[in-house]
């Protein structure tokens, strides 16, 4: 093994056939993982030389040279490109990263609860965790260096996408082609209803119907949890309305998929009958040609290693970053119909598969 390259977990990843995620798991004893796939990301890690906690060769000054990463989701693209970002750099900086798993309420407990009195990193970046005032107390005891990438609400240095303006870039695409009758199908998170409700891109949506002069129909926007099953379940109720939207604005294009394939299952046509928008750019977007706003995920994960490393070698970088987004045109979005169609039969239950 060459000694002058750090071995990162993107390395054991790419050499043992896995993402980024599986060898996290796998490395880390996680469940979900097959016996034969842990042995064989253990192996390659063994073979590269691959270190994954950094305590054994602490420098004279104190520092572990390693950097936890706290991301909710190891499973979901976001977050996955979100982290191979940041790893990337990281890495090559000589940074060892440690993968936090924060995705139910036990393990986001357990996590603010404990790491403080581990002090076992330089610095923490939270990967799009919005957190309470509680949970950033207790980060903040730890008195090391905090940043975030991705959507986020605390007033850590970060760097993330301006959510309200995507949505509001959105909103005013279906405006110029002529939609009024815009529903919108918003993500919340369940473990966090104290949040409000008219935020980030929500707020965007109505901010660019006030500015438009047309009225929001509150019977148009349903809040659902972020996936596309869930999505396409809040879709069923929108086909269910006195008038059908001329168009639907879903925050994720996952969320977007599952609002299709309602509406299609529902003998309506995209975007004839209604037009589709999502959020993301989702690799899928493009497979099924849907229009979206594309965001720089992995670019989000970059700068925010860059932001880190400046701080941590004493710097005074821009520590509020946003990165642009802009409307990818696709044929799931096309001119509003003067007349709306009904539905040819009733959306199928998606609980009764």
């Amino acid at each position: 093994m060459n000694s002058s390259k750090t071995v990162g977990l993107a390395d054991v990843a790419r050499e043992a056939g896995v993402s980024l995620a599986t060898a996290s798991r796998a490395l880390n004893s996680a469940y979900g993982v097959a016996a034969a796939t842990r042995e064989r990301v253990a192996e390659v890690a063994r073979r590269l030389e691959y270190v994954a906690s950094p305590e054994a060769s602490r420098l004279a000054t104190g520092a572990t040279r390693s950097v936890a990463l706290v991301v909710p989701h190891l499973d979901r693209w976001y977050f996955g490109e979100m982290v191979g970002g940041l790893e990337e750099v990281l890495r090559e900086a000589g940074h060892d990263v440690l993968l936090y798993h924060v995705g139910d309420p036990e393990g986001r407990h357990a996590f603010f609860e404990h790491l403080p009195a581990r002090r076992k990193v330089d610095a923490v970046v939270v990967v799009a965790v919005p957190v309470t005032d509680h949970e950033r107390r207790r980060l903040e005891l730890m008195g090391v260096t905090i940043v975030a990438a991705g959507g986020q609400d605390a007033t850590y240095p970060y760097v993330s996408i301006d959510d309200a303006a995507a949505v509001r870039q959105a909103t005013e695409h279906l405006l110029r082609l002529g939609h009024r009758r815009i529903a919108m199908i918003t993500a919340v998170d369940p473990d966090r209803a104290d949040q409000p409700v008219h935020r980030g891109r929500t707020r965007g949506f109505y901010e660019a119907m006030v500015r438009a002069d047309v009225p929001v129909d509150e019977e148009l926007v349903v809040a659902t949890t972020w996936g596309g099953v869930q999505a396409a379940e809040a879709m069923e109720n929108l086909l269910s309305v006195r008038e059908l939207p001329t168009a639907v604005l879903a925050h994720s294009d996952e969320m977007a998929l599952g609002a299709m394939r309602t509406i299609r299952r529902a003998g309506l046509r995209v975007p004839e009958d209604i037009s589709v928008i999502g959020i993301d750019d989702h690799p899928l977007a493009e497979l099924v040609d849907l229009t979206t706003v594309r965001q720089p995920v992995r670019d989000q994960g970059l700068q925010a290693a860059h932001l880190l490393l400046a701080l941590l070698r004493g710097e005074r970088p821009n520590l509020a970053q946003k990165l642009p987004t802009r409307v990818v045109v696709r044929s799931t979005t096309a001119t509003a119909r003067e007349k709306q169609p009904s539905p040819a039969h009733p959306a199928p239950d998606a609980t009764s598969h």
